[in-house]
């Protein structure tokens, strides 16, 4: 059976650079998908370069599974279009999470994440603590695209009576 480990929030900042898929732009939007649990942002009119700030919350249980980010250009009269894909694994974060660390200095890295074949990270992504909590700060590579890259930052969220790690 799978055990609940808490909450992380996905914050979808913003896209940069993404794809053209109409006459007149893209109106872009995220789906994020982790095992059978599936979010989307709301959809953005005519913009390449998206600003979202929008939290999306998934429910993280073991064995761990990667997280699959699509980005969809919203049509009305015909299916949405595919804007390229990324997957990013959360283990470097949960495995962070679990070292139990408190009253770090604001700002302490962690560890970093760095960027390889398996994965969609564009540059060295840090695990930091700020403000009393864990966050990662990623930006993805779209894959299966010709251009784009989506910025987001993970934050856990800790569920009074779940197992302690």
């Amino acid at each position: 059976m799978e055990s609940l480990l808490g909450l992380l929030r996905v914050r979808i900042i913003r896209g940069v650079n993404l794809a053209v898929r109409d006459t007149s732009g893209s109106d872009p939007y995220v789906v994020l998908r982790m095992g059978r649990q599936k979010l989307k942002t709301s959809v953005k009119k005519n913009n390449v370069n998206p600003e979202w700030n929008e939290d999306l919350t998934l429910s993280v249980s073991e064995p761990l599974m990667p997280i699959i980010l699509q980005v969809y250009d919203k049509d009305t009269f015909s299916r949405d279009d595919k804007m390229g894909e990324a997957e990013f694994e959360i283990t470097s974060f949960i495995d962070s999470v679990k070292m139990g660390l408190t009253d770090l200095p604001n700002g302490t890295i962690i560890r970093t994440v760095k960027p390889c074949r398996q994965n969609c990270i564009a540059g060295e992504s840090p695990i930091l603590w700020k403000d009393g909590k864990i966050i990662q700060e990623i930006v993805l590579r779209l894959r299966n695209v010709e251009t784009g890259e989506i910025e987001l930052q993970l934050m856990w969220i800790d569920i009074p009576g779940a197992p302690v790690f």
